[in-house]
């Protein structure tokens, strides 16, 4: 009941927007397309499911694994907060920091993983979850798995929409955004290592 009564609409928001924005799906479109071109089918329900799965695990055991290996959440989240860092760069700048070998077809390891659960998302949930209530995480995943879904079903239909100009425009208004959160997440979590 107690998981229940902390839902707070302002902090699902925010964390929704920071999944939003670290997931980056519509940036991820031109990928999508280029997948579905090759192999002939995205499997968008799975992957969305597994990818979703995958986040809530990892927000709720990722804490235990990094205190087996003696790392603590604020040390995660300040290493988060360089991985965002480092992504809102790459939207912004329109650059490559990190590359991917192209995925030869469009099962869960391409899409769910690492194209929406990669590394940058889960340090994302858990760097989350060291600010934000368990509940408000949870629903920002499952508004941002959906979102996912719709996206992933009619990603050919949104690129003719949008085109790869616009793609390129929200990709970088939600770097903009990141880098934001990036710099927000790092000084308030800093803090707490010299505490």
């Amino acid at each position: 009941m107690e998981f229940l009564t902390a839902f707070d609409f302002k902090e699902t928001f925010t964390a929704a927007m920071i999944l939003f924005a670290v997931i980056d799906i519509i940036g991820s479109i031109p990928i999508i397309v280029d997948l579905r071109r090759k192999v002939g089918h995205v499997q968008s329900e799975k992957a969305s499911i597994v990818a979703g799965i995958l986040m809530i695990v990892f927000m709720f055991v990722g804490e235990s694994m990094l205190n087996l290996i003696g790392i603590d959440v604020n040390s995660f989240a300040v290493a988060g907060a360089f991985i965002i860092f480092f992504i809102a760069l790459e939207m912004i700048l329109g650059i490559q920091l990190y590359k991917d070998d192209a995925p030869e077809t469009a099962a869960i390891i391409p899409i769910a993983f690492p194209l929406i659960a990669g590394a940058g998302t889960l340090t994302s949930v858990l760097s989350l979850r060291s600010e934000y209530s368990g509940i408000n995480i949870i629903v920002a995943i499952v508004l941002n798995i959906a979102f996912v879904y719709l996206v992933l079903k009619n990603s050919g239909r949104i690129e003719k929409v949008i085109g790869k100009q616009g793609i390129n425009v929200v990709r970088k208004i939600f770097g903009v955004i990141l880098l934001a959160i990036a710099v927000k997440l790092f000084a308030t979590n800093i803090k707490e290592l010299f505490i």
